[in-house]
C-alpha cells in the first residue's frame, strides 16, 4: 500500500501549490514515450520569450513582483488583434488606498504614437511580456534591473526605451517615467488644481503642458518615493548680495552655445509656443534662440536675462515679490534711492551714483540717463538760451494736459500718460538737466507698476534719442509725451533685445571656453622596418664605436662577469627568438640575468647588424626602484653614465637623450601614459610606440593591473605595428598563459633562462624560538627536557599570536648578526608596509652596530638608492623593506632574509563600494621569490616568521589584480586611453577579461559620480583616472586641491580607506561612545574621525610617537588603525604629488596653529565645506531628513521651538525608501541638524532594517552644488535634484546654480590641464562663490 499523500485527504496536492506543480511536472515527464513520438516539443514560455539557453525572469513576472513589494494592485493587461502588425497590448495599473479603500486606476501605458509600431508582436504572449517591459521600464528605469531580462528585451530597455525616456526628458515630461506614478498623478492633480485657484492673480495664463522643465543635467525622471515631497521639502533662498554677484559673473562669462549649433526651424516655433505658455515674452524667446542650441538652454538664459518683474509668476517662490529694498541708517539717502530706482534702475546702482555726486539726486538721476546713453556728451547751444523757456513751456504744459500735469518743483513736473493696452496707470517725470535746455534733452522717466523696468529704460533710451534728433533747441516735453504715448504699447509688444538695454545686463566677455582637451603630442616619425637603413653610414658608426669600445680593459672584464651569467649561455637563443617572432617570451629564475642582460643581447645583435641607429628598446617595470637598480646597472656593464646609452623614466625624475639612449627602463605607468596622451590625430595608439623598435615587459608574472592593460593595448598594436617586437619576461615557467593569449605555440617564441642561486637554508618560526631563546621566558626556559621545550615553544608560539612581532625581528637581527661575525653580508626584512616598516626601524634603532635603511615606493629615488651602497665601516646593513625588493632589483651583499610573510593588496568590498588595503598572507610563489633575495651572491638563510602549516595554506600565487580591484577604477583608465571609446568590448580582450554586466554597472556609476558624460571622459574624470586611490577617495581628494583643504580630505580619504579608528568593546559601549562624542562638533561620523586624528598626530609632534597609547586607550581609539590611517596619509600625498596635483615641495600643515598661510589648506578647517565636499564625493548615497511638525513650549523670555525627539526624525533614500541611522554613529542621538537637511551615507548594510554608517549632514545649497541633475518645477513649486529631492525655492536659482557648476567643471578642467599653476582671477572667484554659498547656505552672510 502506497504511502500517504501530503496534499490532503484526498490524497493529491492542492491545486496552485508547490506540490501540485511538482506533481504535473513529474507526471509530464513520465508520460508515455508513445504519446509524444512523431509530434515536436512544445517550447516553455521561457524559452519562446528568451531563448533556449536563457535561465533569468520572465518580464510578466517581474512586473508582478515589483508590483507586489510597491503594494499595488495586479497589473491588468489589455490586448488589441492587429491584422496586419499582429498583436499590441499595454498594462493598466492601480493602487488601493489600505485605509480609505478608494483605488486609483492609471492610464494604460502606451507606447507615444511615433513608436506603436513597436509594440506590435506576432503573438498575444509577446505582446503582454513587451507590454510589461515597458511598463517596468517606466517604473523602474533607474534600477539596474534589465540584467535579469530577456536577451531581445534587455536591448529594448537599453536603446529603444533609453531613447524614448531621453525624448521625454528634452520635451519636459520626465515625470513618465517616475518610479511612483500615483504620487506623481496626485501631485500633478494638485497642482493643477492649485493652478486654477491662482488663475486670477498671475498675469497672463500660463497652459500647463508639462509638470518639469529639465536644465539639461538631469536624465531620469521624478522619483519621489513618499508622499508630501513638497509640504516637507526644505527651504532655498538666495541672498541679494551673492545673487548678483553670480548674475554678473555669468552674464560677463558664460559663453551660450559655444559650437554655435542652430535650432532648426521647426523646432524654434515649438519652442516659442511652449515658453510663451510658459508666461515669457515672445521678443526674449526669438531673442534667446538666436544664442542657444535647445530649449534647456533657452529656458535658462530667459530665467538668468528677463528682469525679475517681468518674469513669469511660476518662478518666484511663494510670497515673493519682485525689486530690491536697500536698508541703511540713513532714511533721506533712502528715500533718494527709492526714487530714483522707481525709474527703473538697479537700487545698487543707484546707491553708488548717488553716492558718486555727493547725494545730489537730480545729478544722479542725470548720470543714470547718461550711462542709458552710453554716456553722450552735452552739447552746446546754437544760441544763447532764455532761462525762462523752461518755465513758459510748462505753463504751457499746465493748459493742454490740465489736471494731467503736476509740477513737482522748479525742475521737476509729472504729467499722467495715457497709454492704450496698460491696466495700471503710467507717469512720465521730467527733470530739468544741468546742461542748457532745450540744447540738451530734459531728464526722462517712467513711472508705472505695470510696465517692468528694462522696457521703461528701453522707452527713455528711444525717446531721448528722438529727442536729440529732432527736438533740440525748441520745446520738447509735449513731443515727448506724445511720442511715448503713441510707441509704449509697441515697444510692450517689441522692447528690443534685452542685451541692448542698459539696466545693468552686459555683454559677456568674449571668452573661449576654459575647458580644453586633453593635449596630443606631436606625431612621431612614421617607424622605418628593421633593415630598412642596414649599411647606412650612422648604423656603421654605431657599430665601430660599439666594436672599439668592447677592446678597452674595463668592458673586458665586465663583459668576463657577465659570462658567468646563466643568461649569457642563452644568448643566441634569445636573438634567434626575437628576430624569428613578434612576441618572445623569457623565463627565468632569480638570479638568472634575464633583466639586465636580455636587453643588452638584443641592442649588441642590432648593433651587430649595423641597426644600432634606429635601436630604441623600452623595457618596463612594475616599480621605480627596480627601473633605477636595472638602469644603473647595465649602464655599469656597459661602461657608461646612466642617462647616455641606458637610461630610465620614472614618474618625477628621468635620465634619457632622445637619439642617443638606445634602452630606457621606466614605470609600467609610465608607458601607459605616454600611450595615454600620444595618440596621432586619427587617436592611434600605435603612434605613440613609432619611434619604438622593441617593448620589453618584465614581471609579467605579477599579473598586476597595469601589466594587464598595457598587454591588451599592445597586443592591439602588433597588429599594425609588424615591425614591432614585444618581450615578455617572468620569474616563474608558468608562461603557457601568455603564450596562448598572443596567439599559440606558433606565433610566440620562447626561452627559458636555468636559474642560479646559492642554496639557502630555511627556519620556521618554531626554529627561530628554538635557535634565539625569544620569548621562552615566559614559558619557563629553564627546562632542558625535549618534552618541556616543545610545550614551551608552542606556548610561546600561541603568545606571538599572528601580527608582526618586532622585537621578535631585532631578535633575529641580533641571531644573524651573531652567526655572521665578521663577515659583511647584508640582511634583508620583507614587511607589508611603510607603518611596519617605520616601527622596525624603531626596533633596530637601539642596535650600534646597525645600519637601517626602509625601501619602499615612496621614497624619493636618491633614498631608495641609498640600498645599494656599502655600509658603514664597522656596520651591517639592514634594509626594511615592502615587497618591491621581491623581483628585478638586486641587493648584492644580503646574505640573509627576515620573512614576515605578509604583504598589503588592495581589496574590493561591493557592500561599501570601498577600496581597502587590507594585510594578508602572501603567496607561496611570492614567498619563493623573497626566499631567493638570500642566494644571489652565497649560500644563504630565510628566517620565516610563520609556520611550516601556515606556509601550506598560502595560496599558490596571487590573484591577478583584475579581480581584485573594483571595475569603475579600470573602466576609467580605460576610456582615459585615447582611441578607445568602447571599454566592454576592449576589457573583453584582456588575459583574464571582466564580466560584462560587472563592466556596465562600472560604467553606470562613472555617469553617476560625473567622471563620464555621454560615454565620454569628463575634466573630473580625467584627474580621476591619474590618481591610484578608490573613485570616491580620489574624488574627495580632487576637490580638496581646488577648495583648499588637501589636508583634510586626504586625511578623510585614508580613514575611509581604513575604517574608523574608534573602537567599541561590548563591555563597555557607552563609555566609548561618550569617548567619541567628546570629539563631535555635530559635523558626522567622518569628521569626528578626522578629529580624533588631528588631536592624536598633534600629541605625536609634542610627546612622541609612542607616548600616545595611554591617550589612544582612554578615548578608545586604536593606536594600531591610528598609524595605518598616517601611512595611507603619507602614500596618497606621494600619489597627488606624482601625479602633479600637489607640488613636489608641498608642505603638510601645522594642526596646532589657528591659521593656515598654505593656499593648498586655506579652509582645511571650514568644516561646513568639508561636509559639502564629503558628499559631492558620495553622491548619490544621499538620505534625507524628514523632521516632524514643530513644537513649542512656554518660557519666561515667550514661546520657544522645542528640539524633536531623536526617534521622531526619520531618514529617506532614493532605493530604499525608509532606512535608519545605524546605532554606532555619532548621529544615533542628534536631535538638532542646525541647517542641514541631507546625510551623505558611504556605507549601506541590511539586516531587520536598512541601516547607513559613517554620516555626515550638509545643506541644501551643498546638494545644489555637488549633487545630481537639477530640474525646474513649472508650477512654482521648487526645484528637484537627482530626480527625488525636492527643495522649496526660486526658479533663478536652480540656473544660477547649475550654471556656476559649469563653470566649476572648467575649473577642474583647467586644473587637469595644468594642476600646479596659479589660480586665475576668474577661477578664485568660482571657487570662492561656491565656498560662499555652502558656507551661509545660500545668505549673504
Amino acid at each position: 500500500m502506497g504511502g500517504k499523500s501530503k496534499g490532503g485527504a484526498r490524497g493529491g496536492a492542492k491545486p496552485g501549490t508547490k506540490q501540485a506543480k511538482a506533481a504535473a511536472e513529474k507526471a509530464s515527464q513520465a508520460a508515455s514515450p508513445q504519446e509524444n513520438e512523431g509530434e515536436a516539443k512544445k517550447p516553455t514560455v521561457k524559452q519562446v520569450i528568451g531563448g533556449a539557453s536563457w535561465t533569468g525572469k520572465l518580464p510578466v513576472n517581474m512586473l508582478s513582483e515589483h508590483c507586489q513589494k510597491q503594494k499595488w494592485g495586479k497589473p491588468e493587461y489589455t490586448l488589441q488583434k492587429k491584422v496586419s502588425d499582429g498583436f499590441v497590448s499595454s498594462v493598466i495599473l492601480s493602487k488601493t488606498d489600505p485605509k480609505t479603500k478608494e483605488t486609483t486606476t492609471l492610464p494604460p501605458m502606451e507606447l507615444p504614437h511615433t513608436h506603436r509600431s513597436l509594440a506590435a508582436q506576432p503573438t498575444a504572449l509577446e505582446a503582454r511580456h513587451f507590454a510589461a517591459t515597458y511598463a517596468l521600464f517606466r517604473v523602474a528605469s533607474e534600477k539596474n534591473i534589465h540584467v535579469m531580462l530577456p536577451p531581445n528585451y534587455r536591448k529594448l530597455w537599453k536603446e529603444d526605451f533609453m531613447e524614448l525616456k531621453s525624448a521625454a526628458v528634452t520635451e519636459g515630461k520626465a515625470w513618465l517615467y517616475g518610479a511612483d506614478p500615483f504620487l506623481i498623478k496626485q501631485e500633478r492633480e494638485a497642482a493643477e488644481e492649485e493652478a486654477k485657484k491662482k488663475k486670477l492673480e498671475r498675469q497672463m495664463s500660463q497652459a500647463k503642458s508639462d509638470d518639469k522643465v529639465n536644465l539639461g543635467l538631469s536624465t531620469s525622471g521624478d522619483n519621489t518615493g513618499r508622499g508630501k515631497a513638497w509640504s516637507r521639502a526644505p527651504k532655498v533662498d538666495l541672498g541679494n548680495r551673492l545673487r548678483r554677484e553670480i548674475e554678473e559673473l555669468l552674464r560677463r562669462k558664460t559663453i551660450w552655445n559655444p559650437y554655435s549649433v542652430k535650432i532648426p526651424k521647426g523646432r524654434q516655433s515649438q519652442i516659442v509656443d511652449e515658453c510663451s505658455r510658459l508666461g515669457f515674452r515672445r521678443s526674449h524667446i526669438e531673442e534667446a534662440i538666436a544664442e542657444c542650441k535647445d530649449r534647456e538652454e533657452v529656458l535658462e538664459w530667459l530665467l538668468l536675462h528677463v528682469p525679475e518683474d517681468d518674469l513669469p509668476r511660476w518662478s518666484f517662490p511663494e510670497g515673493y515679490s519682485a525689486g530690491v529694498s536697500l536698508a541703511s541708517g540713513n532714511l533721506v539717502q533712502e528715500s533718494k534711492i527709492k526714487r530714483l530706482a522707481a525709474a527703473g534702475y538697479p537700487a545698487e546702482i543707484c546707491a553708488i551714483v548717488l553716492d558718486k555726486k555727493g547725494g545730489d539726486e537730480g545729478l544722479a538721476a542725470e548720470s543714470l540717463q547718461n550711462t542709458l546713453l552710453d554716456d553722450v556728451a552735452p552739447r552746446a547751444p546754437l544760441e544763447p538760451t532764455d532761462e525762462d523757456i523752461w518755465t513758459e513751456e510748462h505753463t504751457t504744459l499746465e493748459a493742454i494736459f490740465g489736471e494731467r500735469y503736476k509740477r513737482v518743483s522748479k525742475t521737476v513736473c509729472h504729467v499722467q500718460g495715457e497709454v492704450s493696452g496698460l491696466s495700471k496707470p503710467v507717469i512720465f517725470r521730467f527733470q530739468k538737466p544741468s546742461t542748457p535746455y532745450p540744447s540738451n534733452p530734459p531728464i526722462v522717466s517712467i513711472l508705472s507698476d505695470g510696465l517692468p523696468a528694462y522696457i521703461r529704460l528701453s522707452a527713455v533710451k528711444k525717446v531721448v534719442q528722438y529727442s536729440i534728433e529732432d527736438l533740440v533747441e525748441q520745446p520738447m516735453i509735449f513731443s515727448i509725451v506724445d511720442w511715448l504715448e503713441m510707441n509704449l504699447p509697441v515697444l510692450m509688444d517689441n522692447p528690443g533685445k534685452l542685451r541692448e538695454i542698459a539696466s545693468g545686463v552686459s555683454q559677456p566677455d568674449k571668452v573661449q571656453p576654459s575647458s580644453k582637451p586633453l593635449p596630443v603630442r606631436p606625431g612621431r616619425r612614421t617607424p622605418k622596418p628593421l633593415g630598412s637603413e642596414g649599411g647606412g653610414s650612422s648604423g656603421i658608426s654605431v657599430h665601430e664605436s660599439w666594436e672599439e669600445r668592447q677592446n678597452t680593459p674595463t668592458q673586458r672584464d665586465m663583459n668576463q662577469k657577465r659570462q658567468l651569467l646563466p643568461a649569457w649561455a642563452m644568448q643566441e637563443a634569445i636573438i634567434q627568438c626575437v628576430n624569428s617572432y613578434q612576441v618572445t617570451i623569457i623565463s627565468g629564475e632569480t638570479g638568472s640575468g634575464k633583466s639586465t642582460q636580455s636587453v643588452q643581447f638584443v641592442l649588441d645583435d642590432l648593433i651587430k647588424r649595423d641597426l644600432g641607429n634606429i635601436a630604441n628598446i623600452v623595457c618596463t617595470q612594475p616599480r621605480r626602484i627596480s627601473a633605477l637598480g636595472l638602469a644603473d646597472r647595465v649602464s655599469q656593464e656597459r661602461c657608461s653614465s646612466t642617462g647616455d646609452e641606458v637610461g630610465y623614466i620614472i614618474r618625477g625624475d628621468s635620465k634619457s637623450k632622445p637619439g642617443k639612449t638606445k634602452i630606457t627602463f621606466m614605470t609600467t605607468g609610465v608607458l601607459l601614459r605616454r600611450l595615454q596622451t600620444g595618440a596621432g590625430p586619427d587617436n592611434d595608439i600605435a603612434a605613440s610606440l613609432a619611434d619604438i623598435t622593441h617593448v620589453v615587459v618584465d614581471e609579467v608574472h605579477e599579473r598586476s593591473l597595469d601589466t594587464d592593460f598595457l598587454l591588451a593595448l599592445l597586443k592591439d598594436i602588433l597588429k599594425r605595428r609588424k615591425d614591432l617586437k614585444v618581450i615578455l619576461m617572468s620569474a616563474t615557467l608558468d608562461a603557457e598563459t601568455f603564450t596562448q593569449y598572443f596567439g599559440g605555440p606558433n606565433q610566440v617564441g620562447r626561452v627559458n633562462i636555468p636559474g642560479r642561486t646559492f642554496p639557502v637554508e630555511d627556519y620556521y618560526l618554531d626554529d627561530i624560538l628554538r635557535q634565539t631563546g625569544f620569548n621562552n621566558a615566559l614559558a619557563g626556559s629553564d627546562s632542558i627536557d625535549g618534552e618541556k621545550e616543545d610545550g614551551s615553544i608552542g606556548k610561546s608560539l600561541r603568545s606571538l599570536g599572528m601580527g608582526i612581532n618586532y622585537d621578535l625581528i631585532a631578535s633575529v637581527v641580533r641571531h644573524i648578526d651573531s652567526q655572521l661575525g665578521n663577515y659583511s653580508g647584508g640582511i634583508l626584512i620583507f614587511l607589508p608596509g611603510t607603518m611596519e616598516i617605520e616601527r622596525c626601524l624603531g626596533a633596530l634603532r637601539a642596535m650600534p652596530n646597525v645600519h637601517a635603511l626602509p625601501l619602499h615606493a615612496s621614497l624619493l629615488p636618491t633614498e631608495q638608492k641609498r640600498v645599494f651602497l656599502a655600509p658603514p665601516k664597522g656596520k651591517r646593513k639592514v634594509i626594511a623593506a615592502t615587497n618591491v625588493a621581491e623581483t628585478s632589483i638586486t641587493i648584492e651583499d644580503v646574505v640573509a632574509v627576515i620573512d614576515c610573510g605578509r604583504v598589503k593588496e588592495t581589496s574590493f568590498d561591493p557592500k561599501t563600494n570601498v577600496v581597502r588595503l587590507q594585510e594578508v598572507w602572501a603567496s607561496q610563489a611570492a614567498c619563493k621569490q623573497r626566499r631567493g633575495r638570500a642566494g644571489r651572491v652565497k649560500a644563504g638563510i630565510c628566517y620565516k616568521l610563520y609556520t611550516r602549516a601556515a606556509e601550506s595554506s598560502m595560496a599558490a600565487k596571487p590573484d591577478p589584480e583584475i579581480r581584485r580591484v573594483p571595475l569603475e577604477q579600470l573602466c576609467l583608465s580605460v576610456m582615459a586611453m585615447s582611441g578607445i571609446a568602447d571599454a566592454a568590448g576592449f576589457l573583453a580582450k584582456t588575459l583574464t577579461p571582466p564580466e560584462t554586466l560587472a563592466v556596465e554597472g562600472a560604467m553606470n556609476l562613472l555617469h553617476r559620480i560625473g567622471a563620464l558624460d555621454n560615454q565620454k571622459l569628463t575634466a573630473l574624470g580625467r584627474h580621476l583616472a591619474m590618481i591610484p586611490a578608490d573613485l570616491r577617495s580620489a574624488k574627495l581628494m580632487v576637490y580638496g586641491s581646488i577648495f583648499g583643504c588637501v589636508d583634510a580630505c586626504v586625511t578623510i580619504a585614508a580613514i575611509l580607506t581604513l575604517k574608523s579608528p574608534f573602537v567599541s568593546p561590548r563591555e563597555k559601549r557607552e563609555e566609548a561612545a561618550a569617548a567619541r562624542a567628546s570629539f563631535s562638533r555635530g559635523d558626522g561620523d567622518l569628521l569626528t574621525d578626522f578629529a580624533a586624528y588631528l588631536q592624536w598626530s598633534d600629541r605625536c609632534q609634542s610627546h612622541g610617537f609612542w607616548q600616545t597609547t595611554t591617550w589612544c586607550s582612554e578615548n578608545f581609539l586604536s593606536h594600531q588603525t591610528l598609524r595605518d590611517i598616517s601611512s595611507n596619509r603619507a602614500q596618497f600625498l606621494t600619489s597627488l604629488k606624482d601625479v602633479g596635483i600637489l607640488p613636489i615641495d608641498y608642505k603638510e600643515p601645522s594642526h596646532s596653529t589657528s591659521t593656515n598661510n598654505s593656499s593648498w589648506d586655506r579652509n582645511t578647517k571650514n568644516t561646513t565645506l568639508l561636509r559639502a565636499l564629503i558628499a559631492g564625493a558620495y553622491d548619490p548615497q544621499i538620505a534625507q531628513i524628514s523632521f516632524p511638525d514643530k513644537k513649542f513650549a512656554a518660557s519666561v523670555t515667550g514661546t520657544v521651538e522645542l528640539d524633536p525627539d531623536a526617534r521622531t526624525i526619520k531618514f529617506f533614500n532614493q532605493e530604499n525608501g525608509r532606512v535608519f541611522i545605524h546605532p554606532s554613529s555619532s548621529l544615533f542621538s542628534v536631535q538638532n541638524y542646525s541647517n542641514a537637511a541631507f546625510l551623505s551615507y558611504c556605507a549601506k548594510m541590511e539586516t531587520s532594517k536598512v541601516f547607513i554608517r559613517d554620516l555626515t549632514p550638509f545643506n541644501a545649497y551643498s546638494l545644489l552644488l555637488f549633487g545630481g541633475g537639477i530640474t525646474l518645477d513649472t508650477m512654482g513649486r521648487g526645484l528637484i535634484v537627482d530626480n527625488w529631492l525636492h527643495l522649496r525655492g526660486w526658479a533663478r536659482i536652480g540656473v544660477l546654480v547649475s550654471r556656476l557648476r559649469m563653470m566649476l567643471d572648467d575649473v577642474l578642467a583647467a586644473k587637469v590641464d595644468n594642476p600646479t599653476a596659479d589660480t586665475q582671477e576668474h577661477e578664485s572667484r568660482v571657487i570662492d562663490l561656491v565656498r560662499r554659498l555652502i558656507e551661509f547656505n545660500g545668505m549673504d552672510q
